[in-house]
């Protein structure tokens, strides 16, 4: 899809902004003939080396960095910029907020419009949704701390089974939770090299009070770094907590076995010594041989139960 801003442009050539979103071979070679400029494939686009998402040639800006949006499941999508001092043209993949913002904003304004105005828009509001972003998530650990330590802290007399689910559950939504963190980190990242990058090279051409927003930028972009290590450093936490309650219940479950199974044997050894049918033994002779045998056997389950209990093993 071809957009132009401001909308009542029908020219890519005349327009401010040319927003590619998902675009088609044909779209493509329209803005480069109208605009005699090249567009960065996809692939280019989804390369990881600064050199290939900061780059500079003949006062054209051309940059990309991947971008979480709308929450999406399929992971992070790369959006690219080429920018000059008299065009903006943007290739994505995905909705946006910012973008979706900032047409809107462009089309209030019309034909005062400037490109690096449309883009510090741009940069300003996926800032803004990472922002929402992180707070959201920010919520949702304080949520799922209160809820580990107040369910699971305490020891379960039944519905163990139940139990175990809610910790599988808790361990996959800790790994959703830390794979966001980890998408919004990278945009950040590049965001963060983005902002000085344009101030450097379009500062020429880019008026002071742009150049004052950019570094605003790169303020908030500082903080929200700061706050997202704070954010992923609380998801190894709960994630080493949620671990550690899961050993801890293991480690319940084989003591019970093991006690059962030490409890087992004495009434074991005792059964299979009366059942050895020797005619020297004594007490088959005995009126009360059978109910001899079987206090034995009971009494042999008891010592070692109230064993356990008096030393606080079980």
């Amino acid at each position: 899809m071809l957009n132009l801003f401001p909308n009542d442009v029908k020219d890519p050539a005349k327009a401010v902004w040319v927003d590619l979103y998902d675009p088609t071979p044909d779209e493509i070679q329209k803005v480069e003939k109208a605009l005699s400029l090249d567009i960065p494939e996809r692939t280019e686009l989804e390369e990881i080396e600064s050199s290939s998402r900061l780059q500079f040639e003949d006062n054209t800006l051309q940059l990309s960095t991947p971008v979480s949006a709308h929450g999406d499941e399929e992971g992070p999508t790369p959006i690219g910029f080429v920018l000059t001092e008299k065009v903006l043209i943007t290739i994505r993949y995905t909705e946006m907020h910012a973008f979706e913002a900032t047409a809107h904003y462009c089309n209030k304004k019309a034909h005062d419009l400037t490109s690096s105005e449309v883009f510090i828009s741009l940069v300003e509001g996926m800032v803004d949704y990472g922002a929402d972003m992180l707070e959201e998530i920010g919520v949702h650990l304080n949520s799922m701390s209160r809820e580990a330590f107040s369910r699971y802290s305490r020891p379960p007399r039944r519905g163990i089974k139940r139990r175990t689910r809610l910790l599988r559950e808790a361990l996959v939504d800790i790994g959703n939770t830390g794979d966001k963190l980890s998408q919004i980190r990278e945009s950040l990242l590049t965001l963060q090299r983005i902002a000085p990058f344009v101030r450097e090279k379009a500062e020429h051409w880019m008026k002071e009070d742009m150049q004052a927003r950019l570094k605003t930028v790169e303020r908030d972009i500082k903080s929200l770094a700061d706050f997202e290590v704070h954010l992923s450093n609380k998801v190894q936490f709960l994630l080493d907590a949620v671990l550690g309650f899961i050993n801890t219940e293991q480690n319940d479950i084989f003591k019970v076995l093991t006690i059962a199974s030490v409890v087992g044997i004495p009434p074991t050894f005792i059964a299979s010594m009366y059942g050895m049918n020797f005619k020297s033994m004594p007490e088959y002779d005995w009126h009360y041989g059978y109910e001899w045998g079987l206090f034995l056997i009971v009494l042999s389950i008891i010592l070692p139960v109230v064993w356990f209990k008096w030393r606080g093993w079980w």
